[in-house]
């Protein structure tokens, strides 16, 4: 009868331990937290342009050519988190709601941008592309950087390893898209290394 209850006592504490994970997984979930790049595989995502993506070492890298991987999804409202190294002669970026899933580029998108050696620094690293510049421009080149990007209605803000570079600006052009990251070629053409390791995104 001992033994008998030892199991039974076993059983429901196995229950309850397995009832709590469950619990705090969907307590994440509702979180509202996805994620869409973890440095294990590209599945949320297609390849557009010639760029020489390759996964290494849990991330995703690019050093040659030109394009752009793009979220399989559109999103509206959203907070986005990306973790991502640049050297300083990249040309890169977070593209966000793409209207053309085929074809990134500002003229459908708005660009937050990375790139520390832009021509005009005023729309460089940190900045909206035609619509928010910053100044001064930070440099994310030779280490690694977290961008915080959120989209509410025509209002943005972007944040870069914790300091404000967008602060509420606002622009109607695009209300909804795909994401997408971006290998572009620099001031001297396939000079430049780009990373990303952790890409999640929150619908508002």
């Amino acid at each position: 009868m001992k033994h008998g209850s030892a199991i039974i006592v076993g059983l429901l504490v196995i229950a309850c331990t397995v009832s709590w994970h469950v619990h705090q997984a969907s307590g994440q979930a509702a979180g509202g937290w996805v994620t869409l790049f973890d440095g294990k595989n590209l599945e949320n995502w297609h390849h557009i342009g010639d760029a020489n993506w390759r996964l290494e070492d849990g991330v995703v890298v690019a050093d040659k050519g030109s394009g752009f991987l793009v979220s399989k999804n559109a999103y509206t409202d959203f907070q986005l988190r990306v973790e991502f190294w640049v050297d300083e002669d990249a040309n890169s970026g977070i593209f966000i709601r793409c209207t053309n899933p085929d074809k990134v580029g500002t003229d459908s998108a708005y660009e937050v941008n990375i790139y520390d050696k832009r021509p005009d620094p005023s729309y460089g690293t940190g900045a909206i592309v035609n619509v928010a510049k910053v100044e001064p421009m930070p440099k994310a080149g030779g280490k690694w950087n977290v961008y915080e990007i959120t989209v509410k209605g025509p209002q943005f803000t972007v944040i870069l390893n914790g300091q404000t570079t967008v602060d509420g600006a606002q622009d109607r052009k695009f209300a909804s898209g795909r994401v997408a990251l971006q290998y572009g070629a620099g001031v001297v053409k396939d000079k430049g290394i780009v990373k990303f390791r952790k890409v999640e995104i929150k619908p508002l």
